[in-house]
């Protein structure tokens, strides 16, 4: 008899996200290890992410051994509030759905905690086992993102449901190294694996190209990715751009909940030399990657970031393009260890960004022992294995 596993991520392809495109690798590599021992359901929602990016696709496929069910959720402009409602949208349904079937592991990969708990709840209604992926720490974020009373009352509140949810799991992944030191501490008496992000297929023919030292002109630099409060660039894309006309020329592609603030810093400060472009699919940012000279990075500097490990990284590194990023924390340590020509400088700190600039060496390098180290389809393999581990493991229930 097949074992069946149950996974959701809240983002799946065709939508643009990092979780989205972690959930579709790790079921690729699941029907992969497990052949024709499993069957896979995906509950996840219909495209959602950005508001400016569509994508036609059905609610419900069947491919051999995996059904994906894609739930209609209420739109959103990335708010708090707004988001919530989606959630709650997607909770609803995901409970409703799983009443009626049975199954042997519920994965469950989350970034705001909500989707693994979720899959604690579904696990312990269902005795079934439960696999967790964290991509990222809510409650270590909540002080700074509501810095109130309420921002400590929120905190305490999730801090609670974090214990019950990772209490409920069987086995706990962690996305970043920068993880461990937070969940060992809270959480001594487990451990955890860690498999981080990696280089997708696509980018992967980029890894061992060497193009000539950037084109006479101005430099072109390349942001592609989440324009949010995260990403903070806001506070400081507008100001460079200005020390940098006539010099550089800035493309931002991507949407998110900080763009707005962006738009206006930009029209405030009457800069020409920056462009805004809306989400595109993954295949067409190739050609935007191979005709930049320089891809840039910034986080914000929120005390929760300096644990994060970010997965457009690994999708940079495996362009050879220079990379000038704004990182703190362990995702700083990881570049000087593990990724060539990158110049880093402090978040938001726009004269150590100048000063980043010109340290960079404007030609393309190859990286191919990094993107050989941390291919995702390699990653994503291990995890597999480690996921059909736990769900084979005699005795595996969500009731400890």
């Amino acid at each position: 008899m097949r074992r069946r596993i149950l996974l959701l991520s809240y983002y799946f392809e065709p939508d643009l996200s990092a979780g989205s495109f972690r959930a579709e690798a790790l079921v690729k590599a699941l029907l992969e290890e497990g052949g024709d021992d499993i069957q896979i359901d995906v509950v996840t929602t219909l495209p959602n992410r950005y508001r400016s990016f569509t994508a036609r696709t059905s609610r419900f496929e069947k491919r051999g051994a995996l059904r994906i069910r894609r739930i209609a959720v209420p739109n959103h402009q990335s708010g708090v509030a707004d988001q919530a409602r989606s959630f709650l949208a997607y909770a609803r349904e995901v409970l409703r759905i799983t009443r009626r079937e049975r199954y042997d592991l519920v994965v469950a990969t989350s970034s705001r905690l909500m989707t693994a708990t979720l899959g604690a709840l579904v696990a312990r209604r269902q005795r079934a086992a439960l696999y967790l992926d964290i991509r990222d720490i809510l409650v270590d974020a909540l002080p700074e993102l509501l810095p109130t009373t309420f921002g400590r009352l929120a905190t305490l509140l999730f801090s609670r449901i974090e214990r019950w949810t990772i209490q409920k799991a069987t086995r706990v992944n962690l996305i970043s190294p920068g993880f461990l030191s937070y969940f060992s501490t809270r959480y001594p008496a487990r451990t955890f694996s860690v498999h981080t992000n990696g280089v997708d297929d696509l980018f992967v023919p980029m890894a061992s190209s060497e193009a000539p030292s950037a084109r006479p002109g101005l430099v072109q630099v390349l942001y592609a990715g989440n324009v949010g409060e995260g990403q903070g660039l806001h506070h400081v894309l507008p100001a460079l751009a200005k020390r940098l006309e006539g010099e550089v020329y800035f493309r931002v592609v991507g949407a998110g909940s900080a763009h707005g603030r962006l738009a206006k810093a930009l029209s405030r400060l009457k800069i020409r030399n920056v462009e805004l472009l809306p989400p595109i699919k993954r295949s067409d940012l190739v050609s935007l990657y191979q005709s930049a000279d320089v891809l840039f990075l910034h986080l914000n500097r929120n005390r929760a970031f300096r644990r994060v490990l970010p997965s457009k990284l690994f999708e940079y590194a495996a362009t050879g393009k220079p990379i000038w990023a704004g990182l703190p924390g362990f995702a700083a340590s990881f570049v000087r260890e593990k990724i060539s020509n990158v110049a880093l400088f402090e978040p938001c700190d726009v004269g150590n960004a100048m000063s980043a600039f010109r340290r960079l060496n404007l030609g393309s390098i190859s990286r191919s022992e990094f993107v050989a180290d941390y291919s995702r389809a390699s990653i994503q393999k291990l995890m597999a294995i480690d996921v059909l581990n736990t769900a084979w493991k005699p005795g595996n229930s969500s009731e400890r």
